[in-house]
């Protein structure tokens, strides 16, 4: 079974791993097995095909991948989380897209246009799944990424973003959304998220990601049931009044993913 970022909201997405410890590891801050431990997180295995000068049938190691994309000039990787209308942190060109949109998230290189595409396979029973994840890499055009703001931006826009949310919530009945969504929710809180990003990365960076994911979470049981709507128009005004929340919190996380990055290409 194919996943998405979509399927679980409460999870960090595995292109932003790879893009916070890819970099770190690019920026010579965390030792090459460290880095792809992160990556690979709870997952069976991570695989990379498609770099330059690869066959068809290639298939590499995160470790080995990583330190292939030293040698061919990458300096940084850059994270993206597009949605339908909104390719946020693409380039082109259009192929690449759609299977960035088809995937919801993707990886672009900074010093060499590639970019990676991870096919998901989920196995198991539910509550014991494992994953396994093949990054297809491409090229990609050479240019600025889509819609994806500075730090100090996202971190503006959370701000409101987190208060209409919370409004949100009360507004629209979000008991309706079901105690299991609750629960998650609930665990969400209480696991805490320094983790998330690598070595190297500023306080500022953490601050805005748990922001982000909050919203996220709570966009997320808003969005899980019907709550008081009880007609169809009533379930698509909901609907409307959060997208724009949902963008908030996407460009967010993607602010500070690409933070490091970001910072070292100022130096």
């Amino acid at each position: 079974m194919l996943a998405t970022p979509a399927d679980n909201p409460y999870e960090e997405p595995r292109s932003g791993r790879l893009a916070a410890w890819g970099t770190a590891l690019l920026a010579g801050l965390v030792p090459p097995d460290d880095a792809a431990a992160a990556v690979l997180g709870a997952d069976e295995s991570h695989r990379v095909t498609g770099l330059p000068g690869d066959g068809p049938d290639d298939r590499h190691g995160l470790t080995w991948a990583l330190g292939r994309l030293r040698v061919l000039g990458v300096q940084g990787l850059r994270l993206a989380l597009p949605s339908a209308g909104h390719p946020l942190g693409l380039t082109g060109p259009a192929p690449f897209n759609q299977r960035a949109m088809a995937a919801g998230e993707a990886v672009l290189t900074v010093g060499v246009p590639l970019g990676l595409v991870p096919e998901v396979e989920v196995f198991g029973p539910p509550g014991d799944r494992s994953a396994t994840v093949l990054w297809r890499c491409s090229a990609v055009n050479d240019g600025p990424p889509a819609d994806v703001p500075s730090l100090h931006e996202a971190e503006f826009e959370l701000a409101d973003g987190l208060r209409r949310a919370t409004v949100l919530l009360t507004r629209l009945d979000v008991a309706g959304a079901g105690p299991e969504a609750l629960r998650a929710l609930e665990a969400f809180r209480r696991r805490g998220h320094a983790e998330l990003l690598a070595p190297g990365y500023p306080p500022r960076a953490v601050r805005v990601l748990e922001s982000a994911r909050q919203v996220a979470a709570l966009l997320s049981i808003a969005s899980g049931g019907h709550g008081a709507a009880v007609s169809a128009s009533e379930i698509a005004a909901r609907q409307d009044a959060l997208a724009p929340l949902w963008r908030t919190a996407r460009r967010a996380q993607v602010a500070a993913y690409n933070a490091l990055v970001d910072e070292n290409g100022k130096d």
